[in-house]
C-alpha cells in the first residue's frame, strides 16, 4: 500500500541540488470519508449490540432483576441512534457547506447530533454497568 505523506523534489538549484522536499499535503475528503465510513460501521454494531441485548432482556422476562430499568435504557438507546441516523441523513442529504446560508444550519445540526451521541454513550455506559449474564437470574 502506498504512502500518502510521500516526500517529493522540488525545483532544482542551477547546479543540479535539490533545494528541498515538499510534503504532500493530506486528502481532507479522503480523511473524511473513510471517518464517515468506520463511524458509520461502529453505529451499526452498537444498535447490532443494543438489539442482541434487548433480545436476552425480553427472553429473560422479568426474572432479569433490572428488567425493567434494562428495558427501558436499552429502547432509549436504540431510538436514539435512529433519531440520530436520521438527522446525519437530513443534514448530509439538505444541507450542502459549500453554501454559506447553509453553515448555521449545519452547525445547529451537528450540534445536535453531538448531543445525542452524548446522552447515546452516557446510556450505554448505564446498559454496561448492569451485567447481562445468566448467573444474574434467579
Amino acid at each position: 500500500m502506498e504512502s500518502e505523506n510521500r516526500e517529493y523534489p522540488t525545483t532544482s538549484q542551477t547546479d543540479g541540488n535539490l533545494i528541498g522536499y515538499i510534503r504532500k499535503s493530506l486528502d481532507a475528503n479522503k480523511y473524511a470519508t473513510k471517518k464517515t465510513i468506520a463511524q458509520g460501521l461502529l453505529d451499526v454494531a452498537l444498535l447490532t449490540a443494543n438489539a442482541s441485548q434487548l433480545k436476552y432482556v425480553l427472553q429473560v422476562g422479568e426474572k432479569h432483576e433490572f428488567y425493567a430499568l434494562m428495558l427501558t435504557l436499552i429502547s432509549i438507546s436504540i431510538v436514539l441512534q435512529v433519531v440520530q441516523a436520521i438527522l446525519c441523513v437530513v443534514l448530509g442529504a439538505s444541507l450542502s457547506l459549500n453554501n454559506e446560508d447553509d453553515h448555521n444550519s449545519a452547525e445547529k445540526a451537528n450540534n445536535v447530533i453531538l448531543c445525542l451521541n452524548i446522552v447515546l454513550m452516557a446510556d450505554n455506559i448505564l446498559i454496561s454497568s448492569f451485567e447481562m449474564r445468566e448467573s444474574n437470574v434467579t
